[in-house]
């Protein structure tokens, strides 16, 4: 009997052990049905603002053209004003040419006694018609390591009898005497 006694002595206690259980779990915060509810506190941030600095207009002034271009060792160097092209007046020995390297489009095809370079730029010397060029390498350049001054649009270099102007249809270089000359640009020129 003692031990029937001991036995719904623990059925009851497990009973008001589940009881109890049961009803903290009904309650989110675990405390009983009696208590007051929760609150819920919200804050809301203040509202940022960004401030975009301000800044002056651009300006619409191109820069000062350079109009002096002293002459290294007999030759006057120069680019057009894209960086495309780098031209000068050269006086050499037998000669004095001026002229422009760069790529351009159409190019005449190449003759048979051309074996480098062919077409990547013209010259006009003292005697007859510009001509499309057969070069190893760089003629009209100072030999710096950044290239020769732009010559801005407008402007003209006349040295040792040439012209060369800067338009914005490219560069064109005449001979003062003979007229003869060309005009190159990227996608077009002309020998006269």
């Amino acid at each position: 009997m003692a031990r029937a006694r001991l036995k719904k002595r623990s059925v009851l206690a497990a009973s008001v052990a589940i009881v109890a259980v049961l009803s903290a779990c009904g309650s989110e915060s675990g405390a009983d049905a009696t208590s007051a509810p929760a609150t819920t506190t919200t804050t809301v941030a203040p509202p940022t603002m960004t401030v975009e600095p301000v800044l002056p207009p651009p300006s619409t002034e191109a820069p000062p053209p350079q109009t002096t271009y002293a002459a290294l060792d007999g030759a006057y160097y120069f680019s057009s004003p894209d960086g495309l092209f780098q031209c000068g007046i050269v006086t050499l020995a037998s000669r004095t040419e001026a002229g422009c390297q760069g790529t351009t489009s159409p190019v005449p095809p190449r003759p048979e006694d051309c074996m480098i370079s062919w077409g990547n730029g013209i010259r006009v010397t003292n005697e007859g018609e510009a001509e499309f060029m057969c070069s190893g390498g760089a003629v009209y350049t100072s030999g710096g390591e950044t290239i020769d001054p732009p010559l801005a649009v407008g402007q003209v270099i006349n040295a040792d009898g040439y012209s060369c102007e800067s338009t914005a249809g490219g560069i064109s270089c005449t001979n003062d005497e003979t007229g003869h000359g060309f005009r190159i640009a990227a996608d077009s020129n002309e020998i006269y």
